[in-house]
This record gives C-alpha cells, sequence and structure tokens, in this order.
C-alpha cells in the first residue's frame, strides 16, 4: 500500500523515469510533471503529499512555483532537486519555505532518507493541524485557544471556541440550532439557552468578520453555515 504521493516535476525525462521508478519501488506512489503547466494542472486536479521539485524549467522557474505552492498550501512538503548549487540559490529556495534542497549529482539512497524525513514532518504538521484553522486571514488555533484577523491578536471566549470548532469541522454543512444548543455549554456547565445561542453568534462575527471577510451564513428557520470565506 502507497504511503504518500509525490509530484516529480523535472523536464529531464530519463531522470524523471529513474526518479519516479525509484520511489513507486519505495511504496511511494508518483505523477510526473515535465513543465510547470503540467504541475499546476495535476495540483489542481488531485492532491498531493510532496513535491520534488527541478528549478529550471522549460516554461518557468522552480523558484515561483514552489512560493506558489507554499502561498497555498504552506504545510505541502517541497524538496527542490536541481544542479543550481550556489548558496545563494540553497538559501533563496529555504527562504521560499522549501522543506530540503538536494543538488546533482546525488544520491538516491540519500534523497530516500530526505524524502522519507519531510514525509514524517508533514504527518506532525497534519496532526497539529487539526486543530487549526486558517484562510491566511482568519487564524483559529483550537489547541492554545488563540485567533488572529489580519495581523492582530483577537480575544475569543471558551464557548466561541467550541462554537467555531463545530462551525469549522462541519464546513459547508447547515448545523441546526437544535445541534449547536445540544452541543454547547458556559464555562460552569450551564446549558446555553435560544437567546444566548444568538447573542454568541452575532458577537463572534463581529470579531472575526469584516467586509470582504464573512465566513458564517444564516440558513433561515433552520441554523447556520461555514462557509470559509467564500
Amino acid at each position: 500500500m502507497s504511503i504518500g504521493k509525490i509530484m516529480v516535476v523535472e523536464d529531464d525525462l530519463a531522470l524523471s523515469a529513474g526518479l519516479c521508478f525509484e520511489l513507486d519501488m519505495n511504496d511511494y506512489l508518483t505523477v510526473a510533471a515535465y513543465n510547470l503547466k503540467k504541475a499546476r494542472q495535476l495540483l489542481a486536479e488531485d492532491t498531493c503529499d510532496l513535491v520534488i521539485l527541478d528549478v529550471n524549467l522549460p516554461d518557468g522557474n522552480g523558484m515561483d512555483f514552489c512560493k506558489e505552492i507554499k502561498g497555498d498550501n504552506p504545510y505541502l512538503p517541497v524538496i527542490f532537486l536541481t544542479a543550481n548549487d550556489l548558496e545563494e540559490d540553497v538559501v533563496a529556495g529555504f527562504d521560499l519555505g522549501a522543506d530540503d534542497y538536494v543538488t546533482k549529482p546525488f544520491s538516491m539512497k540519500i534523497l530516500l532518507k530526505r524524502v522519507e524525513a519531510a514525509m514524517r514532518h508533514r504527518k506532525e504538521n497534519g496532526e497539529r493541524e487539526k486543530d487549526r484553522w486558517s484562510d491566511g486571514f482568519l487564524c483559529l488555533d483550537f489547541g492554545t485557544l488563540t485567533a488572529r484577523k489580519g495581523n492582530v491578536q483577537i480575544a475569543i471566549t471558551p464557548n466561541e471556541y467550541k462554537l467555531l470548532k463545530l462551525l469549522t469541522e462541519n464546513s459547508g454543512n447547515v448545523l441546526t440550532r437544535q445541534i449547536l444548543l445540544d452541543r454547547l455549554w458556559d464555562n460552569e456547565g450551564n446549558f446555553i439557552d435560544d437567546h444566548t445561542l444568538t447573542v454568541t453568534m452575532n458577537r463572534l462575527r463581529a470579531k472575526i468578520e469584516e467586509e470582504g471577510h464573512t465566513y458564517i451564513k444564516t440558513v433561515r428557520g433552520m441554523g447556520y453555515i461555514w462557509t470559509g470565506g467564500r
């Protein structure tokens, strides 16, 4: 069974085939892209767990693509595999958020170890991310009970965090008022009534929303839905 899906972005067809073969033989599932157009298409159509990326590609620069990847998914590991071995190139790669930088020629055994380490870090980050929600503007950390809107830290009460957790975990689905009432309790363990739920929801919206950034939609006669800023 595959333990991870890897996209190999490399325009040297022989090298790409060799990389995919070795990775497949080590229980990874690989997809190959020979240019940035194909790589973007593959990422748009499906997810992957790691990207192995050349810098010099026929239709653009891998550095720019790494910036795109990290902007959309900062926790998707990227390993540069390139002939660009100048110190400033390596530093630039790490500054863009790359998880590793391997220069050609390279040892396949060492690359496999670096892939293994990056995959392990992704899994660890994934476990931590279960307690977080972010769209880049609004950032919620349910583990540390902290929240940030833009560059400003905002104060959220424990009950508001509970409400946010329920909404984000069920993003795109309507949560009825009754479901929310059944699940929400105040700090003393007292039941929250319908009026308190309305007040809490309005107060929460005032804290996290502003023009251009709305997250909670009221479904009249039913309840609420987390739209995730869309």
